[in-house]
């Protein structure tokens, strides 16, 4: 089942989300297909996998692995500029069969094990799910050619400055927009965004 966000204003538009089960937040960047999580675990993983410049695209459909009357379900595959994945992600660090990392492999893909507790006090996660909240948003194109144009002539804008320069559209959501969309970039490992946390130009 799928449900088109109604609630908008001037520059957001419609994007289709799975509702059963619903974990938040519920825009995604770079998935493939429908977002069908299996856990919230998953769901604050895909956070981090759209805010990763490496990865290209991922889905939440992997294919469900068999091995005679023994099946293992993943939760992601994940395409990078360094091949593809599938992901298994926990609380704690899963426990796959022994044969699993050998099916994967037969498939042209490369396993990996995820173990949520080692984010717990991430910054880039917590960054990444503040920053996703806006997901939902499409920023005018004014206001993206005046940031782009200020980022070229002054090399790094704090926050702050940016928002200040921002002239049509809501000023957090076009800003987070244009940092989930890959035209600029901060640092999201060191601390929580703030006023201060400069803001770059990514070229590609």
């Amino acid at each position: 089942m799928t449900v088109v966000s109604t609630d908008r204003r001037d520059g957001d538009v419609p994007h289709k989300v799975t509702l059963s089960p619903t974990y938040f937040p519920m825009p995604t960047i770079k998935c493939d297909g429908r977002a069908k999580f299996r856990s919230q675990q998953a769901r604050d993983f895909a956070c981090l996998l759209d805010l990763d410049l490496d990865v290209a695209r991922w889905s939440t459909a992997p294919p469900l692995l068999r091995n005679g009357d023994d099946e293992y379900q993943l939760d992601f595959v994940v395409l990078t500029e360094n091949g593809s994945f599938l992901i298994d992600v926990g609380q704690e660090e899963p426990s796959p069969p022994i044969w699993l990392s050998g099916a994967v492999e037969s498939m042209g893909h490369r396993y990996r094990s995820v173990a949520m507790i080692d984010f717990a006090d991430s910054f880039r996660l917590r960054n990444a799910k503040d920053l996703l909240r806006y997901g939902f948003y499409r920023p005018p194109l004014g206001d993206r050619i005046r940031l782009l144009a200020g980022l070229e002539e002054m090399g790094s804008l704090t926050i702050a400055e940016c928002l200040s320069a921002i002239r049509e559209g809501r000023p957090m959501p076009t800003l987070a927009s244009l940092i989930l969309q890959g035209f600029l970039e901060v640092d999201l490992d060191d601390a929580l965004l703030s006023p201060e946390t400069q803001v770059r130009r990514i070229r590609g």
